[in-house]
């Protein structure tokens, strides 16, 4: 009986993951494509005061942040993600919380869904430019080679946009903007999965 509970738990955590996974995958790549597809480079669409669809590329790190080559990151992502799913599998065969299994979920299609657009967007979509919305084109005649496309950022929140007081040494009377990273859901979905992951489950990380 135990053996049958343990392995209806296993499935259930299992399915839990895949639905996670498959529902940021997809929210992901939907917005990622109708950005591209329907905006320039660089094009800003305002929704509130503080709230801006932003349309910009990245090699790939989160919140836009670029410092080695495309293609070297996209493996080291590869490896990483593939090691968070390792340790996911395991997360599912233990007897760990179920919400540490969401946590997990999180990051894994967070990172996928950047991995995605490095590995595919070069082969299926021609350029974006500033004056130019993208279009698919035939696999592999696209603006990159596998591993090389840039990943889509459309995110951007100014909660704060004024400038530094006169009398601030330094920085008097420079211009700033609170929170100027722009990024994705699949950002979003990797911060919210670490941060909860640090806040509520921090003791099975050290264990």
């Amino acid at each position: 009986m135990a053996r049958f509970s343990r392995a209806r738990a296993i499935r259930q955590r299992t399915w839990l993951a895949i639905g996670v996974i498959l529902s940021v995958l997809l929210c992901d790549q939907v917005i990622k494509v109708a950005v591209k597809t329907n905006m320039c480079l660089h094009e800003a669409r305002q929704v509130t005061e503080w709230f801006y669809i932003y349309f910009t590329e990245n090699q790939g790190m989160a919140f836009g942040m670029d410092f080695i080559g495309t293609m070297a990151l996209s493996i080291f992502r590869i490896i990483a993600v593939s090691a968070f799913a390792w340790l996911l599998v395991k997360v599912i065969r233990g007897r760990y919380p179920v919400g540490l299994v969401v946590c997990m979920s999180l990051i894994v299609s967070g990172a996928a869904g950047n991995i995605f657009d490095n590995c595919f967007y070069g082969l299926i979509f021609d350029a974006s430019t500033p004056t130019e919305v993208a279009h698919f084109v035939p696999f592999g005649t696209g603006y990159a080679d596998f591993l090389t496309g840039h990943v889509v950022d459309m995110f951007y929140f100014p909660l704060i946009d004024a400038s530094w007081p006169q009398w601030v040494p330094m920085v008097g009377g420079e211009h700033f903007v609170f929170f100027s990273a722009v990024f994705n859901f699949a950002d979003a979905a990797i911060s919210c999965g670490a941060v909860a992951l640090l806040f509520f489950y921090h003791r099975y990380i050290q264990s």
